[in-house]
């Protein structure tokens, strides 16, 4: 497992950076949340894969996605098998680069705001992002947060109609992160 993701790193990163410092996490948290009249649905993943350049600002996510928790064993299976069809789609990947990262001292204590963006691809399809974050550097940390919403249409994610009034259009999605230097 942790060959897989320093290799992860490593590709996503591309070995033209061989003198940047890179910071990793393997051990992430991403957190959805949807909230309608009826019901409210959380789900929590506590694996989540990131790498960051902060010679270049590359920032990559990598999430499996049968590892989000639900409060209700029937909800992560549903939300595995009908709605994200994790057997199809088994990660969501994020590849960008934070546009702002040299006004960011990374080796500086401090909060710092950032501009993230990328393609962000769930259950197959592969779209466009620009959100925002803070990075928070403390003690050779980098703490990363963002919170941010995702459209179940914009990634062909469909809900039955016997349930649609239970399931938000619209997701919110927090991502935290707390990435060390790998070298």
């Amino acid at each position: 497992m942790k060959k897989s993701i320093a290799l992860f790193a490593v590709v996503m990163l591309g070995l033209q950076f061989s003198h940047a410092q890179r910071f990793l996490t393997k051990n992430g948290h991403i957190k959805f949340y949807s909230e309608t009249p009826i019901e409210t649905i959380e789900a929590h993943n506590y694996q989540v894969n990131s790498a960051l350049d902060i010679g270049a600002g590359d920032f990559v996510f990598k999430v499996l996605m049968k590892s989000f928790e639900f409060e209700k064993a029937l909800m992560q299976e549903h939300f595995n098998e009908n709605y994200i069809e994790s057997h199809k789609y088994p990660n969501a990947t994020f590849v960008g680069k934070v546009t702002n990262y040299e006004d960011i001292d990374f080796k500086q204590e401090g909060s710092y705001e950032a501009v993230v963006e990328g393609k962000l691809t769930i259950h197959g399809v592969t779209n466009d992002i620009k959100e925002t974050g803070t990075f928070k550097v403390k003690d050779g940390v980098i703490h990363g947060t963002s919170v941010f919403n995702v459209k179940l249409k914009d990634y062909d994610i469909k809900i039955p109609k016997a349930v649609t009034e239970n399931i938000a259009e619209t997701i919110e999605v927090t991502v935290d992160v707390k990435l060390e230097n790998m070298e």
